[in-house]
């Protein structure tokens, strides 16, 4: 025995089926994480793109950067340091033992992790780091904004003694050689 079922008879079926179901307001699945506070997201936003203006006191200046190019060589050291002593430096005489890169940074962000950086190195007695800054080829014929910032940053710290680009195999002229002064420790022989 089969039965006829009419079209009427399966509209009729299903609101049945759904009848006291409320219609949804949006066409979004749940996926379990808190709505986005739209609100917060903006504030957020505006304080990103406003100026901190507070003062960093980490004795790194932006009141005047020297200007480098994209392939020259950097050299300078303090008062008192010998000539024979950044030779070695720029001849990789002087092993390096650590490093930092600073490629695709902000310049604000590279300020403080290479602040950072040196007071770390600093503290753990290290001789001599490499800091990566790169050579930023510009198309529009600017000079190199990181190179220029690192070059006039290291001049200012009042730990490093001399810095010179590094040989080819460690990056050449985007990268330098820094060599730091170290507080001796007592009972410490060399």
């Amino acid at each position: 025995m089969t039965q006829d079922f009419s079209p009427d008879d399966d509209l009729d079926l299903f609101r049945q089926a759904v009848q006291g179901a409320k219609r949804l307001k949006h066409d979004r699945a749940e996926v379990g994480k808190a709505p986005r506070d739209r609100a917060s997201i903006a504030a957020s936003r505006q304080r990103a793109t406003l100026k901190d203006n507070s003062v960093v006191v980490d004795g790194l200046s932006d009141q005047f950067v020297i200007d480098v190019d994209p392939e020259q060589e950097l050299a300078w050291a303090a008062n008192g340091v010998q000539d024979a002593q950044l030779r070695k430096l720029k001849q990789a005489q002087i092993p390096f033992d650590g490093s930092i890169d600073l490629h695709g940074m902000t310049i604000e962000r590279a300020r403080e992790l290479l602040w950072a950086f040196l007071a770390e190195a600093v503290k753990q007695e290290i001789r001599c780091v490499r800091v990566t800054h790169g050579k930023a080829r510009r198309l529009d014929g600017r000079k190199p904004m990181m190179k220029s910032h690192v070059n006039t940053w290291l001049r200012q710290h009042d730990k490093v003694l001399a810095f010179t680009s590094c040989i080819p195999r460690h990056g050449g002229t985007g990268s330098v050689y820094v060599l730091l002064r170290r507080n001796m420790l007592e009972g410490r022989d060399d």
